[in-house]
Parts: C-alpha cells; structure tokens; sequence
C-alpha cells in the first residue's frame, strides 16, 4: 500500500467514525443542557461554591460569571507555579519565573495551552495535575457554555435570559468531559501511553552519555487534551512524543479525541433550535472547509516542493516515521482548524505552502470545526455574516433562525470577527518593528516572518501549536502572547453574549416565501464563500510576506 493510499484510508475511516458518534453524543449534550435535573455530585458542587443553578441568568449577569472564573483560574494557576519549589512531587523543579508563569496560566484558562517551556524540564507533578489538567477541562467547558448560551439566545423569545452559567459548565464538566476522557485515557493506557507518578529515571545508554525522561499522569491528560481541544503536551514533543503517542492508530484516535465534540455539537445546536436540518448545514460547511484543507495539505507535502524534499525523496522533516506525510497532514489540519495546538510533527519543517495552510486554518477563526464551544458560535457568527450579505443581495431584511439581523446584530458580530485580526497584525508588527524581539527568531528572511506572525496568530486564536525555531521564552514574547491569548479569548464572549441576548429578546419572524432558505446547500455554498473571502481579504497581505514568500522561492 502507497502511502497516498493510507493517508486516503485513514481520513475514511476518520470521518466514518465520526459520522457514528455524531447523532448519539449530540443528542445526549442537548438532553445535558436542557435537562432540569441535577446530579447527587453537581448538588455539592454548587453548594461548595455558593451557586444556585437554578437562577436564569442575563447576558450580563451570564458574563460575569465566565469572566469571575476565568479570573480566578488565572491567578490560582499563576499562584501555583510560582511556589512549584516547595510542592512535593515537583521533581525537583524550581518554581517557575513570573512572566512564563503568566503566561502560562493565561494560556490554559484561555483554553490556548501556548507552551514557552519544556514540559518534562519545567512542571512538576502537583502543577501538571492539580493546575494544567484542571483547566484542560474548565477552560473546555468554559467554552461550551458560552456556545449554548448563544443556542438559546436563537431557540427562546422575548426573554433576555440565557440559563446559567454555574450549571452549564458544572454539567459540561460532569456529564460531557470526565466520562468521555476517561474512556479515552483507558484506549490510551491500552495502546501504550504512559500513567504513573514516576519520578526522573535514565533510560538507555548512547554515545557521550544517556538520556533521561520523568513519568507522568500522562494518558489521562493526552485524553482531556484532545478532547477538550486544549493541546498542552506533558513533554516538549507534544504529540510526536511516543510517550503521548506511541503508534499510528493512537495518532487516528487522538485526532477522533480532538474531532469528536466540536462536530458532535453541530447536532446538539440542531436539536435545541429545533430543526437538526440547521444543524446539517452548519456541519455541512465545517466539513467542507476541513476535507479541503486536509486535500490541500496531502497534496502539497506528498508533492514535497523544494531543493532539500526533492533531494531526500519526501517532505519527512519534522515529521515522525511512524504516522508518515498521510497522518502528519491530517493532524495538523485538524489542529489548527481546531483551537487544540497539539502537534505530531513540526510545523515549521512543512513546505512553505504547507506551512501557510496551518496558518490559514487558524486565521479562519478555528470554525471548521473549531474548538469545543468557541468552533460552533464562531460558524454561527459567520452565518449571521453571510445571511446579512445575502440580505444586501436581494434587498430585504436578514433573517436568521427566525431572528431579525438588525443594525445592533450586525454591530456585534462585526466586532466579534475583527477582534481576533487586529490583536494577530499589531503585536506581529510591534514584534517585527522593535530592535529586540527579531532576536528570537532562528531563521532569517521569509520563514524567520512566518516564525513571528504563526505565534501570534497561534495565540490570539487560542490554538496553541507553535511554528518551532522561535525562542518564545522571553519576557517580551511571554508577555505579548499572554495579552493576546486573554484578549482573543475573552473579548468575543462579549460580543457573543450580548448578541445572544439581544436574539433572545425578539420575537420570532414567521417565515415566508422570500426568506433564505438556511438549511439548504445553497447556504452552506455561501457561508463557505463568505468565510474565505473575509479570512482573504484580512490576511493576505501578510501570509504574501511569509509563507506564500516562501513557497513561491
């Protein structure tokens, strides 16, 4: 078998997997946030943080608890890291410095998991377990709860109320995330990723001296990792160590991790709005969007276009033997169209259109699928976009989901969409315009450029993946990618919010024989378009400067 063939084969049997699940996991997520009842364990947890989860909330009010936890999150894993030297089980690690620990503990809680250090050099047990783990599943739910909050912002009527938020991520935790990551840990455990608590041990011998690897709760958090599309490795390898992945059917199953709630959520928004053919058109352009990247990226690495590809035979560079050009390009699409970040391969070693690909699919907005949460109510943003566009075309006002798409909609959404840019281009040229932040970059010319826009663009997007050959770890770039990780994550809550509850107080729009049909391919055709042309006109200027540089030499 060629290895175009088994790259073939792999995305097959990928997207029938998760044509399986879909129906079955959607449903229950939609049963999980209707539902009134609430579980024996989910009762002393809001007695134990004061909550009442039966209080509807405002968008406001719905805010301020997204923003209140957060916060704390931040300041209790920064605290964390910073008396590492006196927890036990830190491995003997000193406590980390004050700016990577900002930046790392805005990176987590962003759901980012931007990683500027070596995860087997630099975090001790305690902090792995008690603070990054931790947040792989809040920071997750965080997200998911502020997607359903704008689903119901479409599904009620002349309400400003939004549920609440204490039960939407206690629930999101409980019901959807800890089931689901155990199982996944246990497939983990089984082909070969490590669970222990071991401490520093030498293994092996080699020339000039050995080699030396700590233990680690490590299937346990690959498995919220993907499936939380957070993306922070235990070791600096990430996925392409063969500790978090040791063969190519755990790599397929980690991107399935990855895949799996981010699509399944397109069913659950269908069955709340109640018509699950929306939610087939939402899924529908998702899906458009990632087998064409995942095409695209197959054909330019297995096409292996440049002096060093052409002379070794195949683009294999920072890719591992065992997952091949077929498996890397699968994971590497499906992590940068997702807020994951995780890796099985080095970014940086692709051709330089391959290159340019990971960078366009985070520059999409990460929608296709996207992240858990934020993929689904970034595509919703992007259809009100396009229904606003089609409304402009035929003269009549925008309807979507039954809702009107008035000046104040469209204000929001506008807003939402230009967040993201504006934080990637002004920290890119600040770094690029100022003398000291270019020294971070190992390479010169186009690729050093690409090396400083995809970190930025990585952050700002919340995805995480980083395109190698950049020392991150200065107070400049810990700093900067931070800001842009908080500001990228939570400024289009914002938005989202007060958009959702600005839907949720209309009354529905009966339909008629003039309104966009948004169930249809028609719309699905024109929400691709929309996404491509507003993502073009956004970024081409600086994707010429850097990959598409690069690629055309």
């Amino acid at each position: 078998m060629g290895p175009v063939t088994a790259g073939v084969l792999q995305l097959l049997a990928l997207i029938g997997a998760l044509a399986v699940v879909h129906a079955p996991l959607g449903n229950h997520m939609a049963r999980v946030y209707s539902s009134p009842e609430h579980l024996r364990v989910e009762k002393w947890i809001y007695k134990a943080i004061g909550a009442d989860p039966d209080t509807e909330m405002r968008w406001t009010a719905y805010l301020r608890g997204v923003l209140a936890f957060s916060f704390a999150g931040v300041l209790f894993l920064y605290l964390l890291q910073r008396v590492q030297g006196v927890l036990p089980g830190s491995l003997g690690f000193d406590s980390v410095e004050p700016a990577q620990a900002f930046n790392t503990a805005a990176s987590f809680v962003a759901n980012t998991n931007w990683q500027s250090y070596y995860g087997e050099q630099t975090m001790g047990h305690v902090v792995q377990t008690a603070g990054l783990a931790v947040q792989n599943f809040v920071s997750a739910a965080v997200g998911m709860a502020v997607a359903v909050a704008l689903v119901r912002g479409f599904a009620r009527a002349r309400t400003g109320e939004l549920g609440n938020f204490w039960a939407d991520l206690v629930r999101g935790v409980t019901r959807v995330l800890v089931p689901l990551a155990i199982l996944g840990a246990l497939v983990l455990v089984a082909c070969g990723v490590i669970q222990n608590l071991s401490g520093i041990h030498e293994v092996g011998q080699f020339t000039g001296g050995s080699q030396q690897w700590n233990g680690g709760a490590v299937a346990s958090q690959e498995a919220i990792k993907e499936l939380g599309t957070n993306g922070g490795g235990y070791f600096n390898a990430n996925s392409a160590h063969p500790f978090e992945n040791p063969t190519p059917f755990t790599n397929l199953f980690e991107i399935f991790l990855i895949l799996l709630i981010p699509v399944s959520l397109t069913r659950t928004f269908g069955v709340m709005v109640g018509s699950v053919r929306q939610g087939y058109a939402i899924l529908a352009t998702m899906a458009t969007i990632w087998v064409g990247f995942v095409a695209l990226m197959m054909w330019t690495e297995f096409a292996h276009q440049g002096l060093a590809p052409q002379a070794a035979g195949a683009a294999m560079e920072g890719k591992e033997l065992r997952f091949g050009v077929g498996g890397s390009s699968i994971f590497a699409v499906t992590t940068t169209l997702t807020s994951t970040g995780a890796v099985d391969s080095f970014h940086s070693s692709y051709t330089g259109f391959g290159g340019g690909i990971t960078m366009l699919g985070m520059m999409l907005g990460e929608i296709a699928p996207g992240g858990v949460g934020s993929g689904l109510y970034g595509m919703l943003i992007m259809a009100i976009i396009a229904v606003f566009i089609a409304g402009l075309m035929v003269g009549r006002t925008p309807e979507y989901l039954g809702k009107k798409i008035g000046p104040r909609e469209i204000k929001l959404a506008a807003v939402y969409i230009l967040i993201t840019p504006a934080l990637v281009l002004v920290f890119t040229s600040l770094s690029m315009a100022l003398p000291t932040p270019p020294n971070s970059m190992l390479n010169p010319g186009a690729h050093g450029f690409s090396e400083v826009l995809y970190a930025f663009t990585s952050a700002a997007n919340n995805n995480g993946s980083a395109f190698a050959g950049l020392n991150a770890n200065t107070d400049w770039f810990n700093t900067t990618t931070g800001l842009a990780m908080l500001l990228g994550r939570f400024l289009p809550m914002v938005f989202v919010l007060a958009l959702a509850g600005s839907l949720a107080g209309q009354q529905p729009v009966p339909a008629t024989a003039g309104t966009l049909r948004t169930e249809k391919p028609m719309f699905t055709g024109l929400l691709v378009g929309a996404i491509l042309i507003i993502v073009g006109l956004t970024y081409f200027p600086v994707l010429a400067l850097g990959p598409l540089a690069e690629g055309l030499a």
